[in-house]
């Protein structure tokens, strides 16, 4: 597993180019689960890397049955249905962002809002090489637009 020695996140500080593509792959790899499995990705999608933290904020994902439901009051369905996604997805989920940052995850939590449609996919990764984070916030560049194809 390829870690930063100095810095401890497995994405070299010095070139953001290169974390901006690291985070861009994140963004793009939850939004093609997204799509594969619900048949429906999100319309956006932003990655943010603090400290050992990765946030993946995903909008516009709810398929027209989840819509339906919250419009008709039946918000909880909709969410028992995305725990249980998020349940069953959990190792892939992990891989995507796993891979991307060379570095393990050692939690990983999902949560839905309704209006507006928003998801939000927090990752956290194991310590860095000294142990803890380094107290830098790294903000994520990239937004991902489900217009494009995703790859499958």
């Amino acid at each position: 597993m390829r870690q930063d020695s100095a810095q401890g996140d497995g994405v070299a500080r010095g070139d953001g180019a290169a974390r901006g593509e690291v985070l861009a792959s994140i963004s793009t790899g939850l939004v093609r689960l997204h799509s594969r499995y619900y048949g429906k990705g999100p319309t956006k999608a932003k990655t943010y890397l603090v400290n050992d933290t990765v946030i993946c904020i995903l909008r516009g994902g709810f398929t027209t049955v989840e819509r339906t439901l919250i419009d008709e009051g039946n918000a909880d369905a909709v969410y028992q249905i995305r725990r249980s996604f998020q349940q069953a997805m959990e190792d892939h989920f992990r891989k995507v962002v796993e891979g991307a940052m060379s570095r393990k995850v050692i939690a990983y939590m999902s949560q839905i809002h309704e209006d507006p449609d928003l998801a939000v996919e927090i990752f956290v990764l194991e310590p860095g090489a000294d142990g803890h984070g380094d107290g830098e916030v790294v903000s994520g560049l990239h937004e991902h637009l489900s217009g494009e194809a995703p790859d499958s």
